[in-house]
């Protein structure tokens, strides 16, 4: 029975260590791989919004093309009446008279130009409102919920923190692992994980450890040194 348990413990140290160490720099990689990917699908989620805003703004302001007709239209109308009003005033004896329907024209012209100009700001408001309102709320809510939920990882990473300040805390996060890690990354630890958990073995708790804080974005165990 001893020479059972004897065995089955130098297997479990040796076959699990020398797989803990490869696993770990794996799940290392994975985690931030992981959240890099997710950086970059939200940023292309965000410029893919944008774009769809701007072509929206785009195609809501070619509404204002009457609007800048009748402005162009106004203030050109407003000038050639301006200058026949001033040559008429020109006319001797009754060139104030003649001048003064030129006058009311030209100001008839002008408010036809800030009608214009009128259609043009309201376009405007109207583009920038509905763009806002197409490519505003996907980008609100993907940047707020992904925000929200790397500001929930840092939280748990700086409790895993404190955590392995205290004596215990290796211990605790390889506990964490066995009850909350994938199977594929526990598997790759060895093939009696649990078992050299429960013995103690200090290469698996480390690998079991590590799995744990990989997951949180903290960096790995380190072996105590001799």
């Amino acid at each position: 029975m001893s020479g059972r348990s004897g065995t089955s413990g130098r297997s479990g140290t040796s076959g699990t260590s020398g797989t803990s160490g490869t696993s770990g720099t794996a799940v290392r990689a994975a985690r931030p791989g992981r959240r890099t990917l997710g950086d970059l699908l939200v940023l292309l989620w965000v410029v893919v919004w944008l774009g769809v805003g701007r072509a929206v703004h785009a195609q809501v302001m070619r509404l204002a093309e009457p609007g800048r007709t009748v402005e162009e239209a106004g203030r050109s109308l407003g000038d050639g009446l301006a200058q026949a009003g001033e040559t008429v005033a020109r006319a001797p004896f009754l060139g104030r008279e003649l001048q003064a329907p030129f006058d009311a024209a030209g100001e008839a012209a002008a408010r036809l130009a800030g009608a214009g100009v009128a259609v043009q700001d309201g376009v405007s408001r109207t583009a920038l409102v509905t763009a806002l309102a197409v490519a505003g709320w996907p980008i609100v809510v993907v940047v707020g919920a992904w925000a929200l939920h790397r500001w929930r990882g840092a939280r748990r990473a700086a409790v895993a923190r404190r955590l392995l300040a205290r004596p215990d805390g290796v211990d605790l996060l390889a506990l964490r692992a066995l009850a909350a890690a994938p199977l594929d990354q526990l598997a790759a630890l060895g093939p009696d994980v649990a078992g050299a958990w429960r013995r103690g073995d200090p290469d698996v708790t480390r690998g079991l450890a590590t799995v744990a804080l990989a997951e949180l974005g903290v960096a790995p165990v380190s072996p105590p040194r001799t």
